[in-house]
């Protein structure tokens, strides 16, 4: 077994493995699965449910050691952990993503103007008991803004928004480049911090390592143990709208789904809620007592292919890949059911849905054909996975596809951090499967194809170095334009238009989306709301008595 290694420095190209590799579900097996307990603070639970002094415990299914800087994570731990200790100016539900006053005191009444004037909460303080200012607000987005720094959140905010300018001490205006209502949502990734504290010389790798976390949320961080927990406490100074049911939390991070299975399970069970379970865990936990229920949404088994690597260059033989996949069997066999095949980049119940005009039914002939046409035979591939259990189980179904039409493969499953570790040195690979869900930031669709595709994209460009094609290029105009479009249903059509180029190149493009399934007490809690991106959400949660 091996743990997550991190780096020194955040670099541009090393970036995923800082950010919980840009939302992959973390598959890195940690030393907790194979021990009875860490610190003292690991093995607090609840009890019973009385509330009062009793500490929440929750099972993660992610690694907490990716980087806990608001503006550069993708970890699901961490972003999970950051919604609790942080504000935006909004925030969103969620499940809805509707946005809600959070640090501001109400969401712009039109959102189609190109300038949102914010007043701040009065009375909402630090967790060291500073007030919040306008300055904090500048101070945040003039580092997502800045063009020589490098964040995650600069792909949310950078093709929209100009500019944040202070108007006095509790009020600041956002000014657009244009109309964007789907940008209100968006402020939910801009977490407000603190400039006293963040603009000390060290401090954002203080935040990236989880050990400077000063927030204006609803709960505080007590103490972080990487590969072990993270603790919470509520903050008695918070007057904003989600207000803290639970006096303590403690938030196990337990990779290995047998022990996290265990850890909420049974009469001696140490947690109250666990996210990331099993497909085949689930009747025995319903049964157990406890609600099982999963979420649908964009989690999803992708393929990307080497575009350098011959004879992947051809779009005939990415297609006769997609093609030579028996979808239905992979959702019904290694999914359980709990999952659907891709019929366009984005999952059925994302608003913007409608099939694209390439769907990768399965028709090993039509792959036999296009490979044919294409001049390939006596193909060989390695295929490079991230060993997340659920995929790991997707991919014999794959290989039989493969090797039925005559292309003999190799699974080489691996770390999530030694996939990308490799992706990030640009060693030369052929294809690689992995999982990715962008719901963990919105659900509107410009979003989820900026964050895969783009001329400055790290998928587009380091990775399948599709960057530089002609195709890619047509498609990235497409993209901007259909970003600046004013009239939703206009913009919606002309984004499913350009999905249909991402359908038919195939450079990354999922197979399958999934469901992700939460568990939870129900006899303890109450309020819980199962998401469909890694996780947990209990802003709205509450002891059941």
């Amino acid at each position: 077994m091996s743990d997550v290694t991190q780096g020194s420095a955040l670099q541009r190209r090393s970036f995923l493995k800082y950010t919980g590799a840009l939302g992959l579900a973390a598959s890195i097996t940690t030393t907790l699965s194979a021990c009875s307990g860490g610190p003292k603070s690991t093995n607090e639970t609840g009890g019973g449910g009385k509330g009062g002094d009793t500490t929440l415990t929750a099972v993660i299914g992610y690694g907490n050691d990716g980087s806990w800087d608001p503006t550069q994570t993708a970890s699901a731990f961490a972003m999970a952990g950051n919604h609790h200790v942080y504000e935006g100016l909004l925030d969103t539900d969620p499940i809805t993503r509707e946005p809600y006053a959070a640090l501001a005191t109400e969401v712009p009444a039109d959102l189609n103007a190109t300038t949102w004037k914010f007043t701040l909460r009065e009375g909402a303080k630090w967790h060291d008991g500073k007030p919040v200012t306008a300055d904090d607000v500048v101070f945040v987005f003039d580092r997502i803004l800045d063009p020589d720094t490098a964040t995650l959140a600069k792909g949310f905010f950078a093709s929209w928004l100009k500019e944040v300018k202070k108007v006095d001490d509790k009020s600041v205006e956002l000014h657009l480049k244009f109309p964007f209502p789907d940008g209100a949502a968006r402020l939910t990734l801009a977490k407000i911090m603190p400039k006293h504290v963040f603009g000390e010389a060290g401090a954002w790798d203080e935040a990236m390592k989880g050990t400077k976390v000063v927030g204006s949320g609803p709960y505080r961080m007590t103490s972080h143990q990487p590969k072990t927990n993270t603790t919470f406490e509520a903050f008695a100074d918070y007057n904003g709208p989600r207000k803290a049911a639970f006096k303590k939390m403690n938030w196990l991070t337990i990779v290995d789904a047998a022990a996290r299975v265990a850890k909420i399970s049974g009469a001696s069970a140490g947690a109250q809620i666990a996210d990331n379970i099993p497909y085949a865990n689930i009747d025995q936990l319903g049964k157990g007592g406890l609600t099982v229920e999963g979420g649908a949404g964009m989690n999803n088994l992708f393929l990307m292919f080497n575009t350098k690597h011959k004879p992947f260059d051809d779009v005939r033989v990415r297609q006769a890949l997609h093609y030579a996949i028996d979808k239905e069997k992979m959702v019904e066999v290694a999914l359980r059911g709990h999952g659907k095949p891709a019929t366009s980049f984005l999952n059925e119940d994302n608003p913007s849905h409608r099939p694209a005009k390439t769907v990768y039914t399965y028709d090993p002939e039509k792959a036999k054909k296009l490979l044919k046409e294409a001049g390939v035979s006596g193909l060989k591939i390695d295929l490079m996975a991230v060993n997340v259990s659920w995929l790991v189980d997707c991919l014999p179904t794959i290989k039989e596809g493969w090797d039925a039409i005559g292309v003999e493969t190799t699974l080489e499953p691996q770390e999530t951090t030694a996939v990308f570790t490799k992706l990030d040195q640009k060693r030369d690979f052929q294809v690689v499967a992995a999982a990715s869900n962008p719901n963990q930031f919105g659900l509107d669709a410009d979003l989820i194809m900026h964050y895969n595709y783009g001329p400055q994209n790290l998928w587009s460009t380091t990775y399948s170095k599709w960057a530089s094609s002609s195709e890619a290029k047509n498609l990235f105009k497409l993209m901007d334009r259909a970003t600046e479009e004013a009239d939703p249903e206009k913009k919606k059509q002309m984004t499913q238009d350009y999905i249909d180029i991402v359908a038919e190149n195939a450079v990354l493009y999922p197979v399958v989306h999934t469901e992700l399934m939460t568990a939870w007490d129900p006899k303890k809690l109450t309020g819980v709301l199962a998401q469909p991106y890694p996780g947990i959400n209990l802003l709205k949660a509450k002891w059941a008595n």
